[in-house]
C-alpha cells in the first residue's frame, strides 16, 4: 500500500478503536456516570439510548475496525486482534487499581507497535518498544491531569485513579513521566536513524510539557481540561517531527 493509503487506514482505525473503547467505557460506567456532574449527560447515563442500542453501535464500530485490520498483513492482524482484551478490560481497572491510567496507556498506544508491523510485516522492537513506552508515559501525563477534574466525585463513588494516588505530589510524578517519555522518544529516534527535525520536535514537546505541568492547577477542573486538551499540540509536534525527519 502507498504511504498515504496506509496513513489514512490508520487514521480511520484509530478513530474507530478509540471510539469503541469509549463506548465500552460508557457501557461499563453508566451507573457511575449518573453520579458525576460532568458525565451525567452522557447518552447511556442520561437514558437517551438503551444498552441494546449501545451494543449495536459497538458492533458497528468493531466491524468497521475489523475491515481496516483485514487490509493489513497477517502478522498485523494477529497483533491488532491481541489488543482487544485490553480495550474491553481497561474500563474496569478504575474499580481495582489506582493505576487505571497505566492500563489506558497500554491500550491507547498499541498503534505504535501496529504501525511498524503494517509496513514491514514484523516489529523492530528496538524502535517499537521505546515508542510504545513513550506513548504510555504520555498517556499517564494527560490522563492523570484529566482525572483531577473528577477526583471529588471519584472519592464519593469509590472509583480509583492516579490523581487520587499522587494527590499533591502530582507535578513531580508528571515531570518524571515526561522525562521518561522524552528519553524513550530519543532512543526510538536513534534506533531508526532519525534526523534533526525529529529531535527538534522532541525538544519542543519537552518545552510544551514543562509549561503545561508548571502552570497546571490540579484543583481547578477547567484548568485541568484546558491542559488535557493542549496535548493535541504534543501529537501534532511529534507527527510533524517524524514526517520532516523522514523527508
Amino acid at each position: 500500500l502507498p504511504d498515504w493509503h496506509m496513513l489514512s487506514l490508520f487514521g480511520v482505525g484509530a478513530v474507530l478503536m478509540r471510539g469503541a473503547g469509549c463506548t465500552i467505557n460508557d457501557m461499563w460506567d453508566r451507573d457511575y456516570d449518573k453520579k458525576v456532574a460532568r458525565t451525567a449527560s452522557r447518552p447511556l447515563a442520561a437514558g437517551d439510548i438503551s444498552t441494546f442500542q449501545s451494543f449495536v453501535f459497538l458492533g458497528g464500530q468493531l466491524s468497521l475496525a475489523l475491515g481496516v485490520l483485514l487490509c493489513l498483513n497477517y502478522y498485523s492482524i494477529v497483533l491488532g486482534a491481541a489488543s482487544l482484551s485490553l480495550v474491553i478490560t481497561y474500563p474496569l481497572m478504575k474499580r481495582i487499581t489506582y493505576w487505571p491510567q497505566l492500563v489506558l496507556g497500554l491500550t491507547f498506544n498499541w498503534g505504535a507497535l501496529l504501525g511498524w508491523s503494517a509496513i514491514k510485516g514484523s516489529c523492530e522492537w528496538s524502535v517499537c518498544l521505546p515508542l510504545y513506552f513513550a506513548g504510555v508515559m504520555w498517556t499517564l501525563v494527560y490522563d492523570t491531569i484529566y482525572a483531577h477534574q473528577d477526583k471529588k466525585d471519584d472519592i464519593i463513588i469509590g472509583v480509583k485513579s492516579t490523581a487520587l494516588q499522587f494527590k499533591e505530589d502530582t507535578k513531580q510524578w508528571l515531570s518524571g513521566f515526561s522525562i521518561a517519555m522524552l528519553l524513550s522518544l530519543c532512543v526510538a529516534g536513534m534506533n531508526c536513524n532519525q534526523t534533526f527535525p525529529y529531535y527538534s520536535a522532541v525538544a519542543a514537546i519537552g518545552a510544551h510539557l514543562a509549561h503545561q505541568i508548571y502552570t497546571l492547577d490540579i484543583d481547578k477542573p477547567e484548568d485541568c481540561w484546558k491542559k488535557f486538551a493542549s496535548n493535541r499540540t504534543v501529537g501534532v509536534l511529534l507527527f510533524t517531527g517524524i514526517v520532516l525527519g523522514n523527508l
